[in-house]
């Protein structure tokens, strides 16, 4: 009885198997991405396979996986479907610049890359030190299929929040500074991150702060004080590293500025990329910020509160400033992509504390 159900099973799948080939050899030649035939039949044979021999109940399988190390640039860009031509005017006139600082998972970088590429915006990749010769190797062999991506110039061992971490995305606004291409904005990105916005939706939404910088903050709350007023110390050993709390007091900062806490994640104008990598009142700051403990989530909002800056929802109440974000959602759903809404309810601090959004 079971070696009958046994072969009713296999004439089932086999069935199955036949239909979709027969269902996939009569599409249109012209609709079949190249290769999609050899991938589907190699993926249906593995599942199959796998079932008749009893080993899974179903398969689990990376339906974005590629075979970029046995392929050309040519071969990968098509195949991998990355978008070469800019899809609309308004997208070319508004061109964008992303950092992207990697230390692992380089599959997951791969995916997001291929998911904010656009050919008229510029890509800077910052590699960890740390990280395995081989997987920079192909980090730069991905973007060298692209003429407007490249590897930061410099490149930091960078320590969980430490100061070589902020260094990683500066290095990389250096480089973009210079670049040729005339971006409007810059958004510094991890390699874990993901869009959840198109490149237009996110241009829309950009566009809405009228040339103001994305620096969502707060005025420092009580948890996080001692984050700038003691040294911390980056500590780099062969296993593992961390940030060590000396207890000694520091200096306090330079130009009288008033320190600001916010997140490390930002949207910033190419004038104010500018101002940060040559200014002198930034050059100090940082230099005073390299003992703070994460001074990514204080150097960015301290930077643009100074007298001049060119802040979104500056002075209002976080009360206020979230219904006028509210407001601006409504009016238009782009406001909710990662650079908006997502940022300005990090829960940086308790309520009581959150007196002023910057």
């Amino acid at each position: 009885m079971n070696l009958q159900l046994h072969r009713i099973l296999l004439l089932f799948i086999f069935g199955i198997l036949g239909l979709i080939l027969f269902y996939v050899a009569k599409l249109p030649e012209k609709n079949i991405p190249r290769g999609y035939n050899e991938l589907a039949a190699s993926a249906l044979a593995e599942a199959c396979q796998v079932l008749v021999e009893g080993k899974k109940r179903f398969v689990q399988a990376n339906t974005l996986k590629t075979s970029f190390g046995t392929q050309n640039c040519s071969e990968y860009v098509s195949q991998s479907h990355y978008i070469t031509q800019t899809l609309s005017a308004e997208e070319a006139a508004f061109p964008l610049a992303y950092t992207v600082a990697l230390h692992k998972d380089f599959d997951t970088f791969e995916r997001l890359f291929r998911a904010i590429y656009m050919p008229q915006n510029v890509y800077c990749v910052h590699v960890d030190k740390k990280a395995a010769r081989s997987f920079k190797d192909k980090v730069e062999k991905l973007l060298g299929c692209f003429p407007n991506a490249f590897l930061a110039s410099e490149s930091e061992l960078v320590v969980y929040a430490g100061i070589s971490r902020l260094q990683a995305d500066l290095n990389c606004m250096k480089d973009l500074v210079k670049s040729a291409v005339p971006w409007k904005y810059l958004l510094n990105t991890c390699g874990q991150d993901f869009p959840l916005k198109t490149n237009k939706e996110i241009i829309g939404h950009l566009k809405g702060f009228k040339g103001k910088n994305i620096t969502p903050g707060v005025l420092p709350p009580t948890h996080a004080i001692r984050r700038t007023r003691y040294i911390y110390r980056e500590q780099v050993y062969s296993l593992f590293t961390f940030m060590l709390w000396t207890y000694v007091k520091k200096s306090p900062p330079p130009h009288g500025l008033t320190i600001y806490f916010g997140s490390a994640y930002v949207a910033l104008t190419r004038e104010f990329a500018g101002f940060v990598v040559k200014d002198r009142r930034s050059i100090d700051l940082l230099e005073w910020s390299k003992d703070t403990y994460s001074p990514d989530e204080h150097f960015w909002v301290t930077l643009n509160r100074m007298p001049g800056g060119s802040c979104f929802l500056c002075g209002l109440s976080v009360r206020t400033a979230l219904v006028e974000l509210m407001v601006s959602a409504l009016q238009s759903p782009s406001v909710a992509c990662r650079v908006g809404i997502g940022l300005l309810l990090n829960p940086l601090a308790p309520a009581e504390s959150r007196e002023t959004l910057i």
